[in-house]
């Protein structure tokens, strides 16, 4: 029987026309008035929560692999294993897009308990002055050869976001304003991902032939490797020294997060006054509500009135809501349509990631 109004996941806006992803038989959603009931995004949520338990077994077998990264890769695995592919792309697919994007807000907001002013103040200025001049210079930098090379949609702001600030977290927070395709997202998000996963390796390797103390280590890794979660696997290496000052950094990108939404808000706004349509065109806000609640809860936690088991609990809701949206988001990665573009996301990825580990080396160089 023909569902009247009913759309088949990923035949809206946010996706690529000619790959859609039909339900799967026998997986039909229920449908009330043309939208999705909250059962069909309970059982999407539901397989979210899955892979977060999952995506946390394999940390804890294999410490060196953050959670984060498992999540996104499950995600992944579970887009294309046969028995599992129909509920992704069909009756979960609701509460999967629902995780990727709600979730993720609230993660994001979470986040800024991590980051206090003091924190940013014992770094010194010329620390911090460094941090902006290495995002500024990833991010315009990736931003303009992505567009150079041709890449679809906007992969390439957010390639780029997801290098020069924080990864996912990052990628999502921008794609709010940019109303970007959900492939682009989840193509941006594996891509960084796989980028930070291979830092976890390959950056603990290169300390002593580039004459690194364990401080300068810890700082470079913070400057450069994406996620939070993959700075402390990288940093972790070189002992506790590397780890405080990894972390501190990297929490300095994570901050300048809120300007650069605010920034892209602003340009999303000209560009519809330029074309005519201001009063037709979506307009975001200047500050993102959730992008507020981050500053918010920094502001919070500065004020050192929060007590240490509070904020253990709210680091760990935290990662869970960032895992379960990361699962999410992997969940719509499309390997076939990914391998049309991906020797060129790959390219980007490579020039992006030489970029970020030239610029900040130089600057840890510099500043201490």
């Amino acid at each position: 029987m023909a569902l009247t109004g009913a759309r088949t996941p990923g035949s809206g806006p946010g996706a690529a026309p000619g790959h859609a992803l039909p339900a799967a038989p026998g997986h039909a959603l229920p449908v009330t008035r043309g939208r999705r009931t909250a059962p069909a995004a309970a059982y999407g949520l539901g397989l979210a929560g899955c892979g977060v338990a999952a995506a946390w077994g394999v940390h804890r077998l294999v410490p060196a692999v953050p959670m984060l990264t498992a999540a996104v890769v499950l995600g992944i695995g579970a887009a294309h294993l046969p028995g599992v592919r129909g509920l992704v792309r069909g009756g979960c697919r609701a509460g999967l897009t629902l995780a990727g994007k709600r979730l993720m807000r609230l993660g994001i907001v979470l986040l800024g308990l991590r980051l206090s002013l003091d924190d940013v103040l014992g770094l010194g200025w010329a620390t911090v002055a460094m941090v902006g001049c290495v995002v500024a210079a990833t991010f315009s930098g990736t931003w303009w050869l992505g567009r150079r090379m041709g890449l679809r949609g906007d992969q390439p702001l957010l390639i780029a976001t997801g290098y020069a600030i924080c990864g996912a977290s990052a990628i999502g927070a921008v794609s709010e304003v940019s109303d970007s395709e959900e492939r682009d997202v989840a193509t941006s998000v594996a891509l960084v991902t796989l980028c930070g996963t291979l830092a976890i390796a390959v950056l603990p390797l290169l300390q002593h032939p580039l004459g690194l103390s364990d401080a300068q280590f810890g700082r470079w890794a913070g400057a450069s490797v994406h996620d939070v979660g993959q700075v402390v696997a990288t940093a972790q290496t070189a002992g506790p020294a590397a780890l405080g000052e990894a972390v501190l950094v990297k929490l300095v990108r994570v901050a300048l997060l809120a300007p650069l939404v605010a920034a892209l808000a602003v340009s999303v706004r000209a560009r519809a006054r330029a074309k005519g349509r201001a009063r037709e065109a979506k307009r975001p806000p200047l500050v993102l509500l959730f992008v507020a609640g981050f500053l918010a809860m920094v502001a919070l936690r500065s004020t050192e009135l929060l007590p240490t088991a509070a904020l253990a609990a709210a680091g760990t809701a935290q990662e869970l809501l960032l895992a379960a949206a990361l699962f999410g988001l992997g969940s719509a990665v499309h390997l076939p349509s990914l391998s049309r573009t991906g020797p060129r996301v790959a390219a980007l990825g490579l020039c992006a990631w030489v970029v970020i580990a030239g610029v900040s080396y130089a600057g840890v160089l510099l500043t201490t």
